[in-house]
Order: C-alpha cells, then structure tokens, then sequence
C-alpha cells in the first residue's frame, strides 16, 4: 500500500514537472519572455508585447510540443525494444530504421544527380525530406518485417537489423565521398537534429502518428510483462508470441520512423529513459513504466531542448549534441550500477 502510494507521488510530481518544464521552454530563449505572460498567452489572453506574442505561437509552442512528441516517442520505443530484446541497450533504432531515414535524405540531399528530374523535384520540396526520409525508413521496415517472417529467434531479428543499419550507413558513406562541401553540410545538419522547423500542419501529422504508435504500445503492456521472463514462458501463458512481435516492430517504427522524418536522428534518449523510469519507480511492470516512460521522455527532451536554446543568447546549440552529452553519462553510470548488465 505504502508502495502504490509512493508511485501516486511520483506520477503527481512527474506531471507537475512536464507542465513547469513546459512554460520554462517557451519562456527561455534569445528572447526571454515572463512566465506570467507566457500563460496569459496560453490561456487567450492578451500579452503585453505584440512581439512576444508572435515569437509564442509561431516558435515556442510548436518547438515544445514537437520537443514533447519526440521525447515520448523515443522513449517508448526504447521501452519496447529493450523488452522484446531483453537488451537494456537496445535503443529505438536498432531495427535500421535511423539508418534508412538517413539513407533517403542522403539521396536527396548528396545524389539528387542520381534521381530522375520529376523526382528530384519532388523530394525537393518543402516536404521532400520528409518524404524521403519516411520511405528510407519504410523500406527498411518492410525488409526487417519480411525476414522476421521466416526467422524465429528474435535475437536474429537483431542482428538483422544492424546489418540494414551498417549497409545503409555504407551507401551514406559512398554518398557523402563523392558529393560537395556544400551540400555534405547541408545533410550533416539534418543528421543533427531539429525540432525549431515544423508547422503546424507537420507536429499535426506527427502527433498523429505519434498517437497511434503509442496506442499500438499500450495494446502489448500485458504480453511485454510476460516476455520479460522470455519467449518459452510467455508462449506457455498463452501469448500470441508472433503477432506481440509484430506489434512491437510496427509500433516502434510508426515512432521512431516518424519522428526521425520530421525532426532527425536524436541519439540517445529512447535508451537512457526507460532505464531512468525503471530505476525511478524500482518495477519491471509494464503498467507503470508505460505511464513514467512517456512523462520522462517528455521531461528529458524539454530540459535538453531548454539548454540547447542556450538562454538569453542567440545561440542554438544542435539537440543532437545535448542529449548525447546528457544521455551518455546516464547509461555509462547505470552500467556501472547495474553490474549485471
């Protein structure tokens, strides 16, 4: 009793904290703008400089509410891939699907020579990136899902998609030897990282993508709490072991594909937060870290994005940079933690 009244707590002060960092992230920036302003804002009412208001809807909240939709999504699909693999360093993109986002962009941006004319004008536009990014990641997808078919080892399935990720990575390479400084700039940009870009219509999108995936995740909480024990037990407990599998790999590609579409590759933060809910709320029930999984990764990625603004500075630090220097020290210190890892 005195257990699930200490989670209440937690879940209390976690929501808290995702509200807190939510004002903090629009009202620090270059520009600073008062936190009572920035509710008065929220809420309809009227700010006390035109400025601020403009620099609110057109920047700031659309930044914090994709930075919220990254945070929650990466760290989901951390928490599935790490349980479906029982590898605490499996990480939303060991399916390939980083690799192939990549892979895509990297044809627009480094070959467009290597495209027909109709396409290259296609991908070039404003949704372009997007566009490419989103079917690199597919075909990866579609490709890990046709091998998982015949392989029955999930561990297999792992290695399998490392294998996508190393070739892909391969081409990005050939890709990026032959092309020009410019342009080779152009895509070590977008390897970054960005969440400052997207309209409303695209964090619309994302949203929406983003909704279903977790909606997917939330249908497996039950079977990941038997997979912990492994795939012979969840099997005897009655578990449809290959469609649970399923289930998992589109989840975390809706998710991960998706948000490395609209906002990059972001390292780091769908590993580290499902190893910080579990530490947190000291439970492997999938019930719970569902909940504190997408609080945290909310949390993570607006501290992260907060400091990436570089407040009162016109600065802006790649998100990429800052959730590796946070995220890695995190994993190095629970590996020295958790011995058994």
């Amino acid at each position: 009793m005195l257990f699930i009244k200490k989670q209440k707590i937690l879940f209390t002060l976690l929501l808290l904290a995702v509200v807190f960092l939510f004002l903090v992230n629009i009202s620090l920036g270059s520009v600073s703008i008062p936190l009572k302003e920035v509710v008065k804002g929220i809420f309809g009412q009227e700010m006390n400089k035109e400025s601020w208001e403009i620099i609110l809807w057109n920047f700031r909240f659309p930044k914090a509410i994709t930075a919220i939709l990254v945070g929650i999504g990466l760290s989901m699909s951390g928490l599935l891939m790490q349980t479906l693999f029982r590898n605490p360093l499996a990480g939303p993109y060991v399916l390939g699907l980083s690799s192939g986002g990549s892979l895509g962009v990297a044809f627009v941006i480094l070959g467009t020579g290597l495209l027909p004319t109709y396409l290259s004008s296609l991908f070039l536009s404003s949704y372009g990136l997007v566009l490419a990014s989103s079917l690199g990641a597919f075909l990866v997808l579609l490709a890990v899902l046709l091998v998982s078919q015949k392989l029955k080892d999930t561990m297999a399935i792992l290695i399998v998609g490392l294998m996508f990720g190393s070739f892909t990575s391969a081409i990005v390479s050939v890709l990026a030897y032959f092309t020009t400084a410019e342009k080779l700039q152009k895509f070590t940009f977008w390897s970054m990282g960005s969440i400052s870009n997207l309209t409303w219509q695209e964090i619309s999108i994302l949203s929406s993508l983003t909704f279903i995936g977790i909606a997917i995740s939330f249908t497996v909480i039950k079977p990941l709490n038997a997979l912990l024990l492994g795939e012979k037990y969840a099997k005897s407990i009655g578990v449809n072991y290959k469609k649970t599998r399923f289930l998992i790999i589109v989840a975390t590609s809706i998710l991960a594909g998706s948000i490395t579409a609209f906002a990059g590759p972001i390292a780091f933060i769908g590993l580290a937060v499902p190893h910080m809910a579990k530490l947190l709320f000291q439970t492997s029930n999938h019930l719970i870290l569902f909940w504190s999984t997408l609080l945290l990764g909310a949390i993570v990625m607006l501290v992260c994005d907060t400091i990436a603004q570089v407040p009162g500075n016109d600065l802006t630090l790649p998100i990429n940079a800052v959730t590796s220097v946070i995220g890695a020290p995190i994993v190095i210190w629970l590996l020295v933690r958790k011995k058994r890892f």
